[in-house]
């Protein structure tokens, strides 16, 4: 473990040269040109050149030869042109080219880190010269005075002019543009991050989707642009290492097809809990590493490993040991993953996640990962959420005219004792797509449907749910009755003004008329809804945005009969971190100005737990079988060991570097959980934990449990 970060170092050592600047040798009428066209001029210029110059023997005009003439040559530190090596089927083409060479002139050498140096290339030269094809362009500098210059991918696919034996230290960094916010990675999800740019897609008249997340930066930055909002904190840092902290990525690299940043994640924290005797204080220690980049304009790569340890409140101990797997561990981090004992009363707990991006045209992203996603307007989903751990998925986003589609193939674990076999966990999978439809400029309209199975009778994946375009629902009762757990959704979202929307969303795990209106409430009725409002720019105050927002979900929701078909994942929830019976209101206020954050929460809740030794489910716990409950009508929200709680968060902070998310902050929390009967899982409880730390803000922690 001490170990961990060995590899990024040597990494770092390795690519330091990256950050190094390479200029090419420089003709004069390359000059005006500005840096990212500097290769292609001096290439083209060379060429151009060439082809000007030479004169064909008469002996190979005679033969009506066609081939070409391979040439090695240098451009030595002093600018001239020396000529290394030529191969040819005629020795008078041999002579040719050594005399074109002669009438080269002295130009400007190649440079690096500032300093002349030699630079060997690799030419082609195409009899007859008709064929080498050289088409002029403007040239794409500000100064519009400059004559026209060859572009570079017509001619050099024709007259390939490479570097030939100091190829490897010709590969260095060219002039990075941060090409992330053009690219197809997927932008972090953090609420504070996605608070900064929703109201800029959120005005009236956009044809954007926002509820399928995370979004992609290319997708945004049509709508705000991110990368001049990160530029504008940059701070006027002359030394390598002040902008390495506070203004750019750690190693950055930028070549004419890829790019890539590599960077150090921090997650470090320490706090006091005030009213856990058991502990002095609690702390989070995470290091990560974050490896980014594309391959071509359509290919994006993203990867970050943690190593942490850490302690937490004693609430959140208490939660993260009551849905510890089977197996000994004795936690489960929530929203992160399984952990091992550290010290006498912390954990380990190592999480990876990372995905391929590829977008093959305008209208599709393919994505192939491990990690969370998130459809929904607001601060919880009823549909999907990041609440739980990582886990694997594919997924397909399809955009076009008025709409986005989003198909999410997933493979989930089971990790309770009593579906544990063989010592490994359960595997089950889900399928879930979303529509999402702009039907005004201002209303937005959502339709998710999602199948759980498991892998019973050993099917596997199940090819009946490859289908995007299928409707789970009636594939899953050709499977039979337990062949899967079915739920469909509805969503909304109403512009309106550009400063106040208004969402919502309806969760539907099984819909039968004559229960759901019977006026009974009946225990079928297993339905979920949310409304909410966001206020941008609140009382004309940039940056300062206001958000309410109700959630509530009836007992039996997102459960099953057959064990395995719960909506979860790890033993958490993946729709709301509270399971199902519950309803509660949450405030949020998020302000930013310059570098500076602040954030206020408050959340409200009724809830519905089960007793200790009761065989009764009461319908909160979504892991639970669902015949086990104990009437068939009068089924309420809060029904059983009804729990009322408060949570009220404060934060600020302090953003040092915009590009990462790398944060200083502090935070208040306060929770208050009060119980009708004490049990060893649910009871009364109030806490105060104060914590300070710095940490790169690239997912979501969620404590308000």
């Amino acid at each position: 473990m001490k170990y961990f970060l060995l590899p990024f170092v040597l990494l770092a050592t390795f690519f330091v040269q990256a950050q190094n600047a390479e200029v090419y040798p420089m003709f004069p009428e390359c000059e005006p040109v500005s840096y990212d066209d500097s290769e292609i001029c001096f290439k083209n210029t060379l060429v151009n050149f060439i082809v000007d110059h030479f004169d064909i023997p008469s002996n190979v005009i005679t033969n009506d030869y066609t081939g070409e003439i391979a040439v090695v040559f240098e451009v030595t530190k002093n600018g001239a042109f020396k000529l290394m090596y030529v191969n040819a089927a005629y020795d008078e083409l041999k002579a040719e080219v050594a005399r074109v060479f002669d009438l080269l002139p002295v130009i400007e050498p190649a440079k690096y880190n500032a300093e002349p140096t030699y630079m060997q290339f690799r030419l082609p030269i195409k009899i007859p010269l008709e064929r080498n094809q050289i088409q002029d362009l403007k040239d794409k500098s500000q100064d519009n005075s400059v004559a026209p210059i060859v572009s570079s991918k017509e001619s050099l696919e024709n007259n390939e002019l490479v570097v030939a034996s100091n190829e490897y230290d010709s590969i260095r960094s060219k002039l990075f543009t941060n090409p992330r916010y053009e690219s197809s990675i997927n932008i972090p999800l953090s609420h504070e991050y996605y608070s900064r740019f929703d109201a800029a897609l959120n005005k009236i008249g956009t044809n954007n989707h926002t509820a399928s997340k995370p979004l992609l930066f290319k997708d945004v930055s049509k709508y705000y642009d991110l990368k001049s909002d990160a530029e504008r904190l940059h701070q006027n840092r002359k030394t390598l290492l002040g902008r390495k902290i506070w203004n750019e990525h750690t190693i950055r690299f930028q070549n004419e097809d890829y790019w890539f940043t590599f960077d150090f994640a921090l997650d470090l924290q320490l706090g006091k809990d005030f009213g856990d005797s058991n502990a002095d204080f609690t702390y989070n220690n995470t290091r990560a590493a974050i490896f980014q980049g594309g391959l071509g304009e359509n290919l994006n790569f993203y990867t970050v490993v943690y190593e942490n340890q850490g302690r937490f409140a004693g609430y959140f101990n208490d939660w993260a040991e009551l849905i510890r797997p089977d197996g000994g561990d004795p936690a489960i981090i929530p929203g992160r993953g399984i952990a091992k004992p550290f010290g006498s009363d912390a954990y380990d707990y190592p999480v990876a996640e990372g995905y391929l991006s590829y977008s093959p045209s305008k209208y599709f992203n393919i994505q192939f990962g491990h990690g969370k996603n998130f459809i929904g307007d607001g601060y919880r989903s009823l549909l999907v959420s990041d609440v739980t751990s990582p886990y694997p998925y594919f997924k397909l986003n399809t955009t076009f005219w008025k709409l986005k589609y989003t198909n999410t193939w997933m493979s989930m674990r089971d990790v309770r004792p009593e579906v544990t076999g063989d010592g490994s966990f359960r595997t089950k999978y889900m399928a879930n797509h979303y529509l999402s439809l702009n039907v005004s400029k201002r209303l937005n309209i959502g339709l998710f449907e999602s199948v759980v199975w498991e892998n019973d009778n050993n099917r596997g994946f199940d090819i009946n749910y490859l289908n995007p375009v299928i409707f789970y629902r009636a594939i899953e009762f050709s499977t039979g009755a337990r062949g899967g757990n079915a739920l469909i959704g509805l969503s909304g979202k109403y512009k309106v003004s550009n400063q106040l929307n208004a969402y919502t969303q309806i969760i539907i795990d099984e819909f039968s008329t004559s229960d759901v209106f019977g006026g009974e409430q009946s225990w079928k009725n297993k339905l979920g809804y949310q409304l909410g409002l966001k206020y941008f720019n609140a009382f004309k105050v940039p940056n300062l945005f206001l958000q309410l927002e109700y959630n509530q979900v009836r007992p039996y929701t997102y459960s099953h009969n057959t064990e395995v078909l719960n909506y979860g994942h790890n033993n958490q929830s993946l729709a709301h971190l509270w399971g199902a019976n519950f309803r509660e209101i949450i405030a949020i206020a998020r302000y930013k100005k310059d570098r500076w954050y602040g954030m206020g929460k408050l959340i409200y809740g009724k809830r519905g737990f089960d007793y200790d030794n009761d065989p009764y489910s009461y319908g909160g716990d979504i892991y639970r079988n669902y015949e086990d409950r104990p009437f068939d009508s009068n089924v309420e929200i809060g029904q059983g060991n009804t729990g009322i709680s408060f949570f009220g968060q404060v934060e600020a902070g302090y953003i040092i570097n915009p590009e990462t998310n790398l944060k200083l902050y502090g935070s208040f929390i306060y929770r208050n959980m009060n119980t009708e009967v004490n049990t060893a899982s649910h009871f009364d409880t109030s806490t105060s934990w104060l914590n300070f730390g710095i940490r790169t803000d690239i997912f979501n922690w969620y404590y308000d449990y």
